[in-house]
């Protein structure tokens, strides 16, 4: 059977197996490569090809070849949209034996000749700042803080590169310590009944972080900010792909580093990142899916005995009216779709009595309670409540699932390593209260997938019925700084045709088993980003693996005579006359003495007037033209004798190695020979380092 014809030929969910090497994917399905499980809920759709892991197809669960039935069925339990069970060769065959004849089923998710939005979500980047590391010193946090940027940008422009999104939304934690800098206006101290609740490694560089980092620091970190995700944004063309509207980045959804948690959320902080990102609380239409951001952080003031009406206002009164605002915007949507344009109210102009007036029957945009509506996905920083211990299955990095009991194959719960914890502090708390969690899908309605950040790892759950069973996934960080090894983002595949009247043209069940199937029409892909703790790790294991290969050769130079990469010792250059008085006087006869030794008194107590004449005792070598006999010293010049100074010996003595100078010995050469060698490597080395730091990319 042709495989580009082969249809879902079942009703019961099935999970694709196939093989995965560790440096790619590739999906090569034989004619067994759906597994039907029971206990999975999804339809899967994987085309063949070969992608990278920039690609954004690391959306599996790679488990050994060697598997038993007991671990096969465990694993079909965590099966979800973003992480199918995947399985080697030999694990299909057990699995076709053990359960049941396989159903090939290719095209069960969005159609082939679908022309899907691609919408990336991105967590918790929390730009690393003085907050970040207060006591870490200079160079390291300077470097700690390039190396991270350097990580986002690059990772950035592999994603648009790659991928080319049409729309990408932050999910808070723009900055590290964005709540501490201090506004131009407004106070922004900590109110008084917080005193004594900050970390003690915080508490002594409040008072510096006050002075020093203010409204001109926090400009600086916006625009650090934008430098790295703003400026690549159109890296890869500013026109959206075929069949998309535009191309969006929105990142208004604020965290608790943005802005503080619940009661202890500073006013002119939160005005100051809306003045600059945008409100928190909004309703955006994209691809026929409704998003509703809300802002989870101000939201929890309500709860907080400390909390004010001025912190939680804004999204209690955008709560309130939210599924008008779904309905306006969908409304708006359709009208665009077809091709009516903006919609605006028809009012007719009259005068009336004021006191007369029926305000009750005013004209508005919102459609009525009856209006279409297209699938509600809500966007918060901080995760919905779930019960202690829920477990967030095996795409979390920090603990895999526990192994369950013999003779049960569900996941374990509770599962403490695996959850979340539902815990708080000083600026944070884990997860939204319970009630809070639930005002906030009752009062969006029919929310079907939420997407949260926060906790920097990998989390899927599906909540119960008092929060409309709702599935939901907290994005991993994307910063390699935030106690992940690896790093990553959440991309939605977004495809709902639909006509004039909202209605889905396209079928595909969802696979929920319900009776009232509705359309599958988003795909999640968990995206992950390389390890950068590896690298550094591989980085030290090269940096000694060199320095061991330099200190053999060095050891080897002496030993085997090899030619020396330092300069053999260098001979001190010599003028033709020597520079410096011999140590030796000039022995002198006893009447020179005598006369030399009373000119010398003389000439001790007064000076010679600088018009005496200064006579010769000799002449020069030559004699002037006198003969050679006659050529002599009767007074030695400066009271030495001409040969004192052997210069021709000593200069010999110099040249033929017989000085005062030692010659090397091995372990001097082996020293010398590091030295240089280490030097001339280090400089090349950190040559291609600074290029690649600050020219690369550009």
């Amino acid at each position: 059977m042709d495989a580009e014809s082969l249809q879902c030929m079942s009703a019961k969910p099935i999970v694709i197996v196939h093989f995965i090497p560790f440096t790619q994917v590739v999906v090569g399905l034989s004619s067994a490569s759906c597994v039907k499980f029971a206990q999975n809920s999804r339809f899967w759709k994987i085309e063949n090809g070969t992608y990278s892991a920039a690609q954004c197809h690391i959306n599996t669960i790679l488990i050994r070849t060697a598997i038993s039935e007991h671990e096969l069925k465990r694993a079909s339990e965590f099966a979800s949209p973003t992480s199918p069970a995947v399985f080697g060769a030999e694990a299909e065959s057990l699995a076709t034996k053990n359960m049941g004849e396989s159903t090939a089923c290719f095209g069960c998710g969005l159609p082939k000749d679908a022309t899907p939005h691609h919408l990336v979500l991105l967590a918790d980047p929390q730009l690393i700042d003085p907050h970040s590391y207060p006591g870490r010193p200079w160079p390291l946090d300077k470097f700690t803080m390039m190396h991270t940027d350097n990580y986002m940008k690059r990772s950035y422009i592999s994603l648009q590169q790659e991928l080319h999104p049409d729309t990408i939304f932050f999910l808070g934690d723009l900055f590290d310590g964005g709540r501490e800098w201090k506004t131009a206006h407004g106070n922004t101290v900590d109110p008084s009944w917080a005193n004594g609740l900050r970390p003690s490694g915080e508490m002594k560089y409040v008072d510096t972080w006050g002075k020093r980092y203010g409204e001109d620091f926090w400009l600086h970190e916006y625009d650090r900010f934008g430098r790295i995700f703003y400026k690549y944004w159109n890296l890869a063309g500013a026109e959206a792909r075929p069949g998309q509207r535009g191309r969006r980045i929105i990142s208004s959804l604020p965290g608790n580093h943005d802005l503080g948690f619940g009661a202890q959320i500073k006013i002119p902080i939160r005005n100051r990142f809306e003045v600059y990102f945008g409100e928190g609380n909004r309703v955006d239409v994209i691809a026929n899916h409704t998003f509703v951001s809300i802002d989870a952080v101000s939201l929890s003031a309500g709860s907080d005995e400390h909390g004010t009406a001025a912190i939680t206002q804004p999204v209690e009164d955008f709560l309130a009216k939210v599924k008008i605002t779904k309905r306006k915007a969908v409304a708006s949507e359709l009208s665009r779709l077809a091709g009516k344009g903006e919609r605006v109210l028809p009012h007719k102009h009259g005068v009336e009595d004021l006191a007369k007036t029926d305000f009750s029957k005013m004209m508005t945009l919102d459609p009525g309670p009856d209006a279409p509506e297209f699938p509600t996905f809500l966007l918060t920083h901080v995760p919905l409540y779930r019960e202690p211990g829920k477990p967030c299955g095996p795409q979390r990095e920090h603990w895999p699932p526990a192994t369950p009991p013999k003779g049960e194959t569900g996941p374990v719960v509770p599962d403490h390593r695996n959850a979340i914890s539902i815990s708080k502090g000083y600026q944070y708390q884990n997860v939204l209260s319970e009630s809070d969690s639930i005002k906030v899908i009752a009062s969006i309605g029919d929310v079907e997938r939420v997407f949260s950040g926060d906790d920097h790892d990998y989390c899927e759950i599906v909540h119960p019925e008092n929060k409309n069973k709702a599935r939901e996934i907290t994005v991993k960080a994307f910063s390699w700084a935030m106690g992940v090894r690896k790093p990553g983002f959440l991309m939605l595949s977004m495809w709902n045709p639909v006509d004039a009247n909202g209605k889905p043209l396209h079928s595909s069940p969802s696979g929920h088993g319900s009776s009232n199937q509705k359309p599958l029409t988003t795909e999640t892909h968990l995206c992950l980003l390389p390890d950068q703790l590896s690298i550094f790790i591989r980085y030290g294991i090269l940096i000694g693996i060199s320095i061991l290969a330099l200190l053999t050769r060095a050891i080897l130079t002496p030993i085997l005579n090899l030619p020396q990469f330092s300069p053999p010792p260098q001979l001190e250059s010599y003028s033709l006359l020597p520079t410096t008085r011999p140590n030796r006087r000039y022995d002198t006869s006893p009447e020179e003495t005598s006369s030399n030794s009373s000119t010398s008194s003389t000439s001790s107590n007064t000076l010679a007037p600088r018009t005496a004449a200064r006579t010769r005792s000799a002449s020069p070598v030559g004699g002037y033209g006198l003969p050679s006999h006659q050529a002599t010293f009767s007074t030695p010049v400066n009271g030495y004798a001409k040969d004192d100074y052997d210069f021709e010996n000593e200069v010999g003595k110099k040249r033929d190695g017989t000085g005062s100078r030692k010659p090397s010995t091995p372990l001097g050469i082996v020293w010398k020979e590091l030295w240089v060698m280490f030097w001339r490597v280090l400089w090349m080395v950190m040559v291609m380092y600074t290029w690649l730091v600050w020219s690369y990319p550009t």
